[in-house]
């Protein structure tokens, strides 16, 4: 047995989860994720938490159970509470600006590089050189926050660029000097 699967997922007051069509929906105070219901898996609910269920051992069906699970688990998480991920910019005269739902980072290119807030994502500004990724759904704030970061990855010399605020860059020393 899964050892990740089998835990059942408790759902915070006001989610509540319904599965119809091959599908699970996921309903809270923060809005409304809905996810295709792993092959091989079914979802119970009772008591106030939602359970998986695989249909045989194959090792397809262990590995889905395991995933429907944690899915099913994050989008809970998701409705009720959010998740978020920080980002801090490094480097002198790099900033960030958001307006609406554009993005525009000023990181050293020779022109500003501008992108569209997905939808059902919030981007908070909280200085020029912080960025907070807020949304539902893990996946998808994971994802912005990587391409974010991607836009001007940090270097090992200076350290400067765009980091997750919790990353470390490992520092490397540079040349040991011309006229020794």
């Amino acid at each position: 047995m899964s050892r990740i699967g089998k835990m059942p997922v408790p759902l915070p007051s006001g989610v509540e989860v319904t599965v119809a069509g091959g599908a699970v929906r996921v309903k809270g105070p923060k809005g409304q994720l809905e996810e295709a219901l792993a092959p091989l898996t079914s979802v119970e609910v009772s008591n106030g938490e939602a359970l998986v269920k695989r249909e045989n051992d194959s090792k397809r069906a262990r590995a889905m159970h395991g995933l429907m699970r944690s899915l099913l688990s994050n989008m809970a998480v998701g409705v009720s509470t959010g998740f978020e991920r920080s980002l801090d910019i490094v480097g002198v005269g790099y900033r960030a600006q958001v307006a609406g739902s554009k993005l525009t980072l000023n990181v050293g290119y020779s022109h500003p590089v501008v992108m569209a807030v997905p939808d059902g994502l919030e981007v908070v500004a909280e200085n020029p050189t912080h960025l907070v990724v807020k949304g539902t759904s893990k996946q998808a704030v994971g994802q912005f926050a990587a391409e974010i970061r991607k836009v001007r990855k940090p270097e090992p010399y200076k350290g400067k660029g765009i980091r997750y605020s919790d990353e470390e860059v490992r520092r490397k020393v540079g040349k040991a000097g011309a006229g020794v």
